[in-house]
């Protein structure tokens, strides 16, 4: 990898985290019975990224933490001035009360080849509209 696009994601993990804690931090978190933490994000090669979310609170769910990762993604893929992200696979996984989602993403320029594609402008505006942080 470039010392350019490392130094890029690591800004981007950087940021994604400080907008995650921040969003938990003031209670800015959308649903008032879900808290969300900081997403991680781990540049895997070029386009593919996995992203580990978490979230608890009564209205937590495997379908809310597989949401809250198609957030931080469509906003990834903004921050690295990218239009669109395609879903990989997620992992999900409950333990203590907390939800945790493993999310693997490609993003892209233009719109990728697959059913599973994110529009990340529409998206970011759709989380935000519903409450979920867009870190």
């Amino acid at each position: 990898m470039r010392s350019s696009n490392r130094q890029i994601a690591l800004i981007a993990t950087g940021l994604l985290a400080g907008l995650a804690a921040c969003a938990q931090a003031d209670g800015a978190g959308g649903r008032s019975d879900v808290s969300y933490q900081p997403v991680e994000t781990r540049l895997l090669d070029g386009d593919l990224v996995n992203f580990r979310v978490g979230l608890s609170g009564s209205g937590a769910g495997d379908t809310q933490v597989a949401e809250y990762a198609n957030c931080a993604a469509a906003q990834y893929a903004l921050i690295r001035g990218y239009g669109f992200a395609r879903h990989v696979r997620t992992n999900v996984e409950q333990e203590a009360g907390i939800w945790r989602a493993d999310a693997v993403y490609t993003i892209s320029p233009a719109l990728p080849r697959g059913l599973r594609t994110i529009d990340a402008e529409v998206t970011v505006a759709d989380c935000r509209d519903r409450g979920i942080p867009t870190v």
